[in-house]
């Protein structure tokens, strides 16, 4: 069995049963740090990686995220889910080529998102997502890696909060072949559970971004898998920005106390 295989089968396991929670770094290096830390499984982070290029989310290109997939493969020995975006794809037949490639980085799992990046238009037509979906089945299938699919209906990130459309999408994904079902922004107990028991038996990621949820009330809603998509390289955004503001406006450095052995993190 290749190290492929056994990160695929492990990460499917997690899936059987409980919950859990799955960190996103944003570099080889946060991810060896969250591997340290003990965790099961981790998912890369569109935004988070966008950032340390200096750019916005969704502006990498395909070349670029599947360099990053394995990358971060190559960091560690967990499972890993990839941020895929929309696939950098339109059609189905695209939407099948850009899998096939990412499912041959090492990954043990792939989200696919139903945004279109078009203000006027920010959701693929229904039809036109499901059959992208189906594709993306069919190139897992193929690549005969096993690698988790996760459907993700985005209407609530992308402006249009519709709890009834979100759930339609996120049935007809699973009917499609996802193997998991999640709809960002999702933050209502009651939307929660009522996606839950949509698409049961199949099993829901939830983001958790703020404080508003913890991990135990997730697991209570039925949720099996919880992320946090760029959340946590954002709070190393806000620790790098308020030392570098305060030595620029005030020339001293408070923030230089108690901080990491980095080093000793990643050690082998």
């Amino acid at each position: 069995m290749s190290q492929q295989d056994e990160r695929v089968a492990a990460f499917h396991q997690l899936h059987a049963s409980g919950c859990f929670l799955m960190p996103n770094p944003w570099d080889a290096g946060s991810a060896r740090a969250l591997q340290q830390l003990g965790f099961q499984a981790l998912a890369t982070t569109s935004s988070g990686f966008a950032w340390t290029l200096g750019r916005p989310d969704n502006s990498v290109t395909l070349a670029e995220a599947l360099e990053h997939l394995r990358q971060i493969c190559s960091a560690v020995d967990l499972p890993l889910n990839a941020d895929f975006e929309a696939a950098f794809a339109q059609g189905p037949d695209q939407v099948y080529a850009n899998v096939t490639l990412a499912a041959s980085t090492g990954i043990a799992g792939l989200s696919l998102e139903d945004s279109t990046g078009d203000t006027a238009s920010p959701l693929f037509a229904f039809d036109d997502a499901v059959q992208r979906m189906e594709a993306a089945r069919r190139a897992i299938d193929d690549s005969g890696s096993g690698v988790l699919l996760t459907g993700r209906s985005e209407g609530f990130v992308c402006g249009r909060p519709d709890i009834d459309e979100t759930i339609r999408r996120l049935v007809a994904y699973a009917e499609a072949g996802a193997d998991c079902l999640y709809a960002p922004r999702i933050e209502s107990h009651e939307h929660v559970a009522m996606i839950v028991a949509a698409v049961s038996p199949k099993p829901v990621n939830l983001l958790i971004n703020s404080p508003a949820m913890t991990v135990g009330e997730a697991a209570r809603l039925g949720v099996r898998r919880v992320s946090i998509g760029g959340t946590l390289a954002r709070t190393a955004w806000a620790g790098f920005l308020a030392a570098a503001q305060e030595m620029m406006t005030a020339g001293t450095f408070s923030h230089f106390v108690d901080l990491p052995d980095v080093d000793s993190l990643l050690a082998e």
